[in-house]
């Protein structure tokens, strides 16, 4: 006799309302504060059907759908309730809360949270007592009990702390069926002191994954057909949308069926670009190289370690990628000109993560975990953040209450999170990889360290001066001016090399030739003065020299220099520069 295991009544709730669901029966949590992709379609599965609905109807009839009451309340829209039913009874049990406290609320409900939670306060407490099942939901609760030191704190602010603290532990309401969900974009916007709170429980929302949004817009495209010509299939569709809510799929497809605009793979990846860098609040920007690694000029062991990447991440191996690279160097060594190339060679998105710090008080740390939760979505991607040592700070930052810290803190674990190897893979670019804290260049994090040096022997600087030229679309008329260049213009990096190209190519445009000759080349040669400051320099080849993590990458020169030397040489440097 054979037996089968009945489906859990759980099984068809998206992840995460299962981990809801879960945690409150078992009677410990009645308080939830959901986060994240809040504001995104909701799929609601009854038997064969599935719908896409928004949040509020999945909870108040999907979720909820079965207890007796279910209100919700924002700032702005002030009480609504599921249905009628569950407004006269709220208005019944006002008509007795003014005859007792001499108030009018019946006539009028008022809008300002400490005033509202003290009636719903009471209205609880009122049908608890009748054995009435009741969910409540409060949007926007960063608006209610916003991220800000008690201290700083209104006295409304600070009544609603107190008052959703005190039915966080009400024993009454975890005994009887009370469920509370407030609902924020951002964890990191809500009170610290509420979600801490040992009778609470943060519950994330996460953007959909690849195969959640196949089955969406399969779904959607059955609603609303592409026009004809469109180029892309429901799965290529749902690969390129990744970090992408179902809400913004809907637009992109329902935009092309209305304007009978077909959906090409240019037309998708602008939108999609356009979409992120909206969703990010413009602290992301997408990095979209025309160039590969065949463009950059030298440093060939560095080009071969992200030419060994790129294979790896083409195949698939992401466990045997490192979790991001250190890339330091002198200014001019073409540190972001080499990052953006790989981006080009590999095919992946590459983003660069924009300041994401702000004067207000709990925004840095809701801007950041926005775009970490953004990144994540969008795996397999390169994040690009230059002048790393400056835009991501270290732990011992003071004098912002902590901030500092807490950033720190989460950039720190995002990098560290072994599950994204291969999938978010960091570059920090910096001339000072000596500022950067330990925790985020140690082994598990950015644990790749390449140098990068000026070209030092002639081919290097003619393989540079070509590699310009392909960049600059400069065409220089015979090999007789590229060698007078290298005779003549000196130790220059990329960024020089590339200046003096871009003079010599207008004085030959305003001569009217097609081509750079050795006269131009002569003129911005002697007209150009590099910048100059060789303590500087010597201080970035230095500490890169100390940061790389592979001798094959040194110069000769360096490869063979005495480390105590080296160090010393810089503890001079740095004390000069004081």
């Amino acid at each position: 006799m054979s037996s089968t295991t009945p489906p859990s009544p759980l099984e068809p709730l998206p992840a995460w309302a299962r981990r809801l669901s879960e945690k409150y029966y078992s009677r410990t949590l009645a308080m939830f504060v959901l986060h994240g992709n809040v504001h995104d379609l909701v799929p609601w599965r009854r038997g064969d059907r599935t719908d896409y609905v928004p949040l509020s109807k999945f909870l108040n009839e999907g979720l909820f759908g079965r207890r007796d009451l279910v209100l919700s309340y924002d700032r702005g829209g002030g009480i609504t309730f599921a249905n009628s039913d569950v407004q006269a009874d709220f208005q019944r049990a006002l008509v007795g809360y003014d005859s007792f406290h001499g108030t009018k609320y019946s006539q009028g409900l008022p809008r300002n949270p400490d005033a509202v939670l003290t009636l719903i306060e009471s209205y609880l407490r009122l049908r608890v007592m009748d054995g009435k099942k009741i969910a409540l939901m409060l949007d926007f609760a960063d608006s209610i009990v916003p991220a800000s030191d008690s201290a700083s704190m209104g006295s409304e602010d600070r009544n609603c702390l107190v008052m959703l603290k005190r039915w966080a532990q009400n024993q009454h309401f975890l005994r009887a069926d009370v469920t509370v969900c407030l609902i924020a974009e951002s964890l990191s916007a809500v009170n610290s002191g509420l979600v801490q709170n040992p009778g609470v429980s943060a519950i994330e929302i996460p953007l959909p994954d690849e195969a959640e949004r196949i089955e969406f817009v399969k779904w959607q495209m059955a609603l609303t057909p592409l026009p004809e010509g469109s180029e892309v299939t429901a799965e290529t569709l749902a690969k390129l949308g990744a970090g992408l809510k179902r809400v913004q799929l809907q637009n992109l497809i329902s935009h092309a069926s209305e304007n009978r605009q077909p959906l090409t793979l240019a037309f998708l990846t602008r939108l999609k670009k356009e979409l992120i860098e909206a969703e990010s609040g413009g602290l992301l920007e997408f990095v979209q190289s025309r160039f590969d690694l065949s463009m950059v000029a030298g440093l060939e062991q560095a080009k071969k370690k992200l030419q060994d990447a790129a294979t790896a991440l083409r195949v698939g191996r992401f466990d045997v990628l490192p979790m991001g690279y250190v890339i330091s160097g002198p200014v001019g060594t073409g540190k972001t000109f080499l990052t953006t190339c790989f981006a080009g060679e590999v095919g992946i998105p590459a983003v660069m993560l924009k300041n994401f710090r702000s004067m207000w008080q709990g925004v840095t740390e809701a801007n950041l975990e926005r775009v970490l939760t953004l990144l994540k979505a969008m795996s397999p991607i390169a994040v690009v953040v230059d002048e790393a040592d400056a835009q991501l700070g270290d732990r011992s930052s003071s004098g912002d209450s902590g901030v500092g810290n807490r950033v720190f803190a989460q950039i720190a674990q995002f990098m560290g999170n072994t599950e994204l190897r291969g999938k978010v893979i960091w570059f920090l670019l910096t001339c000072r990889p000596d500022l950067l804290p330990v925790d985020l260049k140690r082994q598990g994090r950015a644990e790749e360290h390449i140098a990068l040096f000026y070209p030092r022997s002639d081919a290097e600087r003619l393989a540079m001066l070509r590699a310009m030229q392909r960049k600059t679309g400069t065409r220089v008329a015979s090999e007789e001016a590229e060698q007078f260049f290298l005779a003549n213009a000196g130790m220059l990096s990329g960024a020089d090399t590339e200046a003096v190209l871009v003079r010599a190519r207008m004085k030959s445009a305003l001569e009217g030739d097609a081509a750079v000759d050795v006269e131009d080349l002569k003129a911005a040669i002697a007209d150009f003065i590099p910048p100059s400051y060789p303590d500087e320099i010597e201080l970035q080849n230095l500490v890169a020299v100390l940061e790389c993590t592979s001798r094959s990458l040194l110069p000769e020169e360096y490869r063979t220099m005495d480390r105590g030397e080296i160090q010393r040489r810089v503890a001079e440097l740095l004390a000069l520069a004081r």
